[in-house]
């Protein structure tokens, strides 16, 4: 009875190209749907959303106006997180980036809300009306509302689909790279333990702020260079 001969393996064949290019494309929509929200969300949220006309001394009327940094400013501090949190996203890996892209998926989610919320608020305008009065009781009247309560939404729906993104494709996206090296590792000792080369000065001023002598071993080696061989017998 023959045995049979095992199956050979087959190596592990690299990602494919359409993986590679769908990370790519996947990175930079994050990067365009994070950042552009969070430039709409933070200049939509400085313009008038609403406006109204408060009566001073029972006689005359004004008309006051609030933007929506004085309705809340909810949306744009979570903005600005978002905007950390989309930065953050390459600087860390695994959980790490999980967590930092359910951070700006919830920051664009909150900007909505807070946005919506805001949209039909009149208690900055009221303040306004009793400072100018000076009635604490005083409110405006004939309100209006303008629409960038909702293009600042539309600015936080942006933040939330480049947080989903992150969420979903965040796993191929590629990390900082580590261009400088902790004090102490692997290659810092290799370089530590090399002996300085005498045309390169950066490398002897190195040896002797390690406390070493860069002499001592081109010494070493022109000494034992300029022995003659000595024949034995």
């Amino acid at each position: 009875m023959s045995a049979v001969p095992p199956t050979p393996q087959t190596p592990a064949e690299p990602a494919p190209a359409a993986s590679r290019g769908g990370g790519r494309r996947s990175l930079a929509a994050a990067l365009l749907l994070g950042a552009l929200g969070s430039t709409v969300v933070l200049l939509a949220s400085g313009q008038t959303w609403r406006s109204g006309v408060a009566t001073v001394a029972g006689i005359s009327s004004k008309t006051l106006e609030a933007d929506g940094q004085a309705i809340t400013g909810v949306p744009a501090a979570l903005a600005i997180v978002g905007l950390a949190a989309l930065v953050a996203v390459f600087a860390v890996r695994r959980a790490g980036r999980v967590l930092v892209s359910a951070l700006l998926a919830l920051s664009g989610a909150g900007a909505v809300a807070a946005s919506l919320a805001g949209a039909g608020d009149h208690a900055a305008l009221d303040e306004q009306a009793a400072k100018l009065s000076g009635d604490a009781a005083a409110t405006v009247s004939g309100l209006t509302q303008t629409g960038w309560p909702y293009v600042t939404a539309f600015g936080g729906v942006l933040i939330l689909a480049a947080g989903l993104i992150a969420l979903r494709f965040g796993g191929r996206w590629p990390g900082m790279g580590g261009r400088y090296e902790r004090e102490g590792g692997p290659r810092a000792r290799a370089a530590a333990r090399r002996p300085a080369d005498p045309e390169r000065p950066e490398e002897l001023w190195k040896a002797l702020d390690r406390g070493e002598d860069p002499t001592a071993e081109s010494a070493d080696s022109g000494g034992d260079a300029g022995k003659a061989p000595t024949r034995e017998g």
